[in-house]
């Protein structure tokens, strides 16, 4: 599968943004499809994750630092994965990863796919 990250730009702290990552290939639906960001002279680290969906829906998981203001949701009709940013603040900014993996977890190793980054300021 083919990722493709979207929807990153300049905001004012406590604005919002919604990132979009576009995947190709008709097995999109059988993937946990996280978001991880990388900011400067910092090692990449887990935002959120969603599952596949299932009969009883999708499960959902986020990094401490952005529960509550940052939500992740997958459309497969779409091929399409979003993360709602709200409340945006200046220690957001990171180029933001999505990725894809088999199962759920936080883990880099984790993932196979990788789009190539949407970069998101934000300013204080």
């Amino acid at each position: 599968v083919q990722l493709q990250a979207s929807g990153g730009g300049l905001v004012q702290a406590g604005a919002s943004l919604r990132l979009s990552c576009a995947a190709s290939g008709r097995t999109f639906s059988s993937y946990a499809v996280a978001w991880f960001r990388q900011a400067p002279g910092k090692e990449r680290e887990f935002v959120a994750v969603i599952s596949v969906i299932s009969r009883s829906g999708s499960s959902t998981n986020y990094a401490d630092s952005v529960k509550g203001r940052f939500t992740i949701s997958r459309n497969n009709a779409k091929n399409t994965v979003y993360l709602q940013m709200n409340t945006l603040k200046a220690e957001d900014t990171a180029v933001y990863y999505c990725a894809a993996a088999y199962s759920v977890g936080w883990d880099i190793a984790r993932y196979d796919y990788w789009g190539q980054g949407t970069l998101v300021t934000v300013s204080s």
